[in-house]
């Protein structure tokens, strides 16, 4: 397996996680609300969205891109109105209390269902946008990582999945750092300013899925 398109997919894969959109703000919000265990799993589950779709463009699956693409606007409906139920739900939900970061924190049962939920959500709804993969089809042929074989298409995937991980975990650590710093009253204008715009974001993937 060639190192450096490894290297080159963990470059991709952090670029693309990095970029400010709802998806970001719903991980943020989580980390800042319910601690960094919460936070990471749903960004390891916008990284294994991230990682699908780079292979779907990695090993040039046409098939699948068509069929995907095909199906965006059903695709941006659901996406939409699932953006705007979660935001309204951060809007609306109390502040968590001490008890409930516990739960989260602790080795339990209800811990790990907890955290399955956060990354199958976040994976669920991340999948809903399948325009990604043109996005990393465009990248891959500007960088020059297109018609590497199989193997290098292996690689690059890997390495895509690395870089979205490793951003949210730094994201997650960083705000693991300055949260309890924040006084509740900061974290919930943050809450529910994150809420609104996760609203927004729905608004208009739900506007652009019924216009088509």
């Amino acid at each position: 397996m060639d190192p450096a398109l490894v290297a080159r997919g963990v470059a991709i894969g952090f670029g693309v996680a990095a970029a400010v959109g709802p998806i970001s703000l719903l991980v943020l919000r989580r980390a800042l609300q319910r601690g960094f265990a919460y936070g990471l799993a749903s960004g390891l589950g916008v990284a294994t969205a991230d990682a699908t779709y780079g292979g779907i463009a990695a090993f040039g699956l046409t098939v699948v891109t068509e069929a995907l693409v095909g199906i965006q606007r059903p695709l941006a409906i659901v996406g939409g109105a699932f953006l705007i139920v979660l935001g309204a739900r951060s809007i609306l939900a109390p502040p968590a209390t001490a008890a409930a970061r516990e739960t989260l924190t602790g080795n339990t049962i209800a811990s790990a269902a907890a955290l399955a939920a956060a990354y199958g959500s976040i994976l669920a709804l991340t999948l809903t946008n399948p325009m990604t993969i043109l996005s990393f089809a465009a990248i891959f042929a500007g960088v020059g990582v297109v018609g590497a074989g199989a193997t290098g298409a292996a690689a690059i995937t890997i390495g895509v999945f690395a870089g979205s991980a490793l951003w949210w975990l730094a994201l997650n650590g960083g705000v693991a750092a300055v949260r309890d710093r924040l006084t509740p009253r900061v974290l919930r204008v943050v809450t529910v300013g994150s809420g609104v715009l996760v609203m927004a974001f729905g608004v208009l993937a739900l506007a652009a899925g019924v216009r088509g």
